[in-house]
Order: structure tokens, then C-alpha cells, then sequence
């Protein structure tokens, strides 16, 4: 990562970054690295693909210097050794997983891809229960604990006014942010 940060700084258009569609959490990651190095987000040179096999292919061929996107979709180029990894961006490194996060090499970056659950405008208060007991039910079942497993995805389940702070106070506030910066809104 000492190495993509200095020649960033050097020439920030030199790094081309892969990864999903434009404004994509690899997208907002890239432009959250450049400002806590102190280079000017909008001179990122992001390269946004439609999916993990295109931003794969990239990586493999060369044709972009850095790719972003969950391990799972790259463990299997990683562990023959087709690919380095070289950081991740939680807040601590995957389990099992022998690369640091980007805290750990200095760089003061932490963004993770999560999904949420969202109802129409309106529904009830009972509504909205039901839908948040479905999905605490979803997670505790069989498949979803083989798909974490195998996915090596961290767990993160909030519900009610805890999801309500986290995307209205944290999220979406520091992420738009970053994007205006970055000039992808």
C-alpha cells in the first residue's frame, strides 16, 4: 500500500483504480485513501466496471494498477498467488486472512459494504416490525451462517433507531461527502 500511496502523490492520475460502477463503495474507498494521504480526490483515476468478473479480468491483465471488492471474489487469485492483497478496509483483518487493514499501515481509512433493508415511505410502525423480526430471523438461520462463512463476511446487523443513527449520522453524511469531494456527485 506504501508503494500505491507514493506514487499517488507523485502523479495521483498514475494509479488506475478498479473496481464497481462509479460511485461504488471501491469507488468511495479509493477517494477516502487519496484524501487521508492528501491528494485531491477528483484526481483519482477510477475505473468502474459492471462487475467483479470485468474488474477481475482488469486486475489480471494489468490493465488497472489497484482493484477493490470483497475478498471472497479475489481469494481464489490471492491464494495462487495471481493477485496480492494488500489491504482491506474494515476495522480489523478478516479471520484467517494475513493482510492488514489500511489503520494498520497508517492510513486512516475504514469503509465497509453493507446492505440494508428498506421499506416503502409510510408503512406502519407494525409493518416495520415485522420486516425488521424477518430479517433478524433470516440471520439466524443455517444458509446465512454458510454464506458468512464462505463469503468471509463480517457481521454488522442493526436494526430500528441504531440502523436509523448509523445510516443518517455516519454513513450517509460522511459518505456524500467524500463523493461531492471526489466529484461523483
Amino acid at each position: 500500500m506504501a508503494d500505491v500511496v507514493e506514487q499517488m502523490k507523485k502523479d495521483p492520475a498514475s494509479v488506475k483504480w478498479g473496481g464497481g460502477s462509479r460511485g461504488s463503495t471501491e469507488h468511495i474507498a479509493a477517494a477516502m485513501i487519496a484524501r487521508a494521504v492528501g491528494v485531491d480526490p477528483a484526481k483519482i483515476n477510477y475505473v468502474a466496471f459492471r462487475g467483479g468478473g470485468e474488474a477481475t479480468a482488469a486486475i489480471l491483465g494489468g490493465n488497472v494498477t489497484v482493484g477493490g471488492s470483497g475478498y471472497s471474489e479475489f481469494a481464489e487469485y490471492i491464494e495462487s498467488g495471481k493477485m496480492r492483497a494488500i489491504a482491506v478496509t474494515g476495522d480489523k483483518r478478516l479471520p484467517g486472512v494475513d493482510v492488514p487493514t489500511l489503520k494498520e499501515q497508517g492510513i486512516d481509512v475504514e469503509i465497509g459494504n453493507w446492505r440494508g433493508v428498506f421499506g416503502a415511505p409510510g408503512i406502519t410502525a407494525e409493518q416495520r416490525k415485522a420486516l425488521t423480526e424477518m430479517i433478524i430471523k433470516a440471520t439466524k438461520t443455517k444458509a446465512w451462517a454458510e454464506s458468512m462463512e464462505k463469503n468471509q463476511w463480517t457481521p454488522a446487523l442493526l436494526t430500528g433507531q441504531e440502523f436509523d443513527k448509523f445510516v443518517d449520522d455516519r454513513e450517509f453524511a460522511s459518505l456524500r461527502a467524500v463523493m461531492v469531494k471526489a466529484g461523483m456527485i
